[in-house]
């Protein structure tokens, strides 16, 4: 099994990237799994400018790292996102990936295992985690969990029972339910819904324009036309 992680929060040392760590640490000791962790802080992205091409081209014409992930995230079978509460919302470093990822039209983590990972000091993490798992189920990912941690800033999160105990099981089940290849019904039912009704024909109708979303959707076997 192949799991991207990706820390979302500029600092590396901090409560998201420490829970990362040790769901990392949980993963590796399971038998056949390769685990990438990223620090989006290292990566070089640069913003969107809206031209749309990727979606015409299948691909960014501006070849720098965020390209590179999201290539690497369709080879993936798991992906876990986590990120810090900055007003309500994930850091502006992951927003900037998230633009950039090819993520909800080209349907970029069809079939795919995810978690979501939110951490904050005061309220607005379960808006956070909201936002990352809107994302993971619209990329047609199958969200087998998610991690919600309020705490002060610089405190360990490793040292609250409750969080430990969450990473284990998040560990067991991404890698269960990929073991058994677990269809979590209800969700699907409900993507089914949100690209054939809403996403599937906007792409239509914008013929040649869209053609290398139709080839990504070919290539990850969402759709055979």
């Amino acid at each position: 099994m192949n799991i991207v992680i990706i820390n979302g929060s500029p600092r590396k040392n901090g409560a998201t990237a420490r829970i990362l760590h040790t769901m990392e640490q949980q993963l590796l000791g399971k038998a056949n799994v390769y685990v990438e962790f990223v620090n989006i802080s290292d990566l070089e992205i640069t913003p969107c400018n809206g031209c749309c091409l990727c979606y015409k081209t299948g691909h960014c014409y501006m070849n720098d790292d965020a390209e590179k992930l999201s290539n690497r995230i369709a080879l993936a079978d798991g992906l876990v996102i986590g990120s810090p509460t900055y007003a309500s919302n994930v850091s502006g470093q992951l927003k900037l990936f998230i633009d950039r990822g090819h993520f909800v039209i080209e349907q970029l983590l069809h079939g795919k295992y995810a978690v979501s990972i939110a951490t904050g000091e005061n309220y607005g993490s379960s808006d956070t985690s909201k936002i990352i798992i809107k994302l993971l189920k619209y990329s047609g990912a199958r969200v087998i969990g998610k991690i919600v941690c309020n705490l002060p800033f610089n405190k360990e999160p490793n040292e609250t029972s409750k969080v430990t105990r969450q990473i284990c099981e998040l560990s067991e089940k991404i890698y269960g339910d990929f073991q058994t290849k677990r269809k979590y019904l209800f969700q699907t039912i409900i993507h089914k819904i949100i690209f054939t009704v809403g996403i599937k024909p906007f792409v239509k109708r914008k013929g040649e324009n869209y053609k290398g979303v139709i080839d990504k959707w070919r290539t990850y076997q969402v759709t055979k036309s």
